[in-house]
């Protein structure tokens, strides 16, 4: 089946200082990740960011997969930036805050910091409990993609949300939250005061359930829940690169 326009991996070789893996969203794509990659390769990064398995073609496609597919995605990338990288960073956004989650879960040390984008990990939305039941005779429901407060900007995601799917992401989430204290990296959390997709609990989990000392959340009040295509780009591109950057030296420093 043939990739979306616009939804392509991206990868960068820079400094073996530096990597940074990118996980994008649940029905999306690499493109709403794609502006922060190429900041961070002109900052000299290598970067990954793989298209998990099922996205960016039909949604029907991602019906057919799990979380462990998508996990295994994102690991593979991980591998490839930690075999040549003295530190290797985990940034993620939406369900790809919970593959970022799970990663530092997994690789501790390996893993150097981990940078979120209102990272989902539960729901509050009513029916939320039946999802593995309607999934069985329910195929899809209308998507939840688009959720920008920037005029004329356009994710390249599904308009369909594949249930099957999104019951297995649930799963995830469980898996995930159950580790979270075994999150002991450096966090920096961005969380949109407006995301009509999330809600703040997420948000909130992670950060109380997260063994990290260094942690940090900052408020995005110009952005919704895609905020890596918005108005708050900026402020996330630049603070995630001063972040790496502290926190290598860190290590570097450490090490020595």
């Amino acid at each position: 089946m043939p990739v979306l326009t616009g939804a392509e991996p991206f990868a960068h070789e820079g400094s073996d200082d530096i990597g940074v893996l990118l996980c994008h969203g649940f029905t999306g794509t690499p493109q709403s990740m794609r502006p922060w990659a190429e900041h961070l390769a002109a900052e000299g990064f290598s970067v990954r960011c793989p298209l998990l398995p099922g996205h960016g073609t039909r949604w029907q496609d991602m019906n057919r997969t799990r979380w462990q597919h998508w996990y295994d995605r994102v690991e593979t990338g991980f591998g490839q930036l930690s075999a040549r990288c003295r530190s290797t960073f985990v940034f993620g956004q939406s369900m790809g805050g919970a593959l970022a989650l799970r990663l530092a879960q997994r690789h501790g040390p390996e893993a150097a910091g981990l940078v979120l984008v209102n990272p989902s990990v539960t729901t509050l939305k009513r029916g939320a409990r039946l999802l593995p039941l309607l999934a069985k005779v329910v195929p899809s429901i209308p998507g939840v993609a688009n959720d920008i407060a920037k005029p004329g900007v356009h994710e390249v995601a599904y308009d369909r949300t594949p249930l099957r799917a999104a019951a297995s992401l649930q799963q995830l989430w469980s898996v995930v939250r159950a580790d979270l204290g075994r999150v002991h990296q450096p966090l920096l959390l961005f969380r949109s005061a407006v995301d009509h997709v999330v809600e703040p609990v997420s948000s909130r989990i992670v950060l109380d359930g997260v063994a990290s000392e260094d942690r940090t959340e900052v408020v995005l009040a110009d952005s919704f829940h895609v905020a890596t295509l918005d108005n708050d780009a900026p402020t996330i591109f630049a603070a995630s690169v001063e972040f790496a950057r502290r926190v290598h030296e860190a290590r570097v420093g450490e090490a020595a």
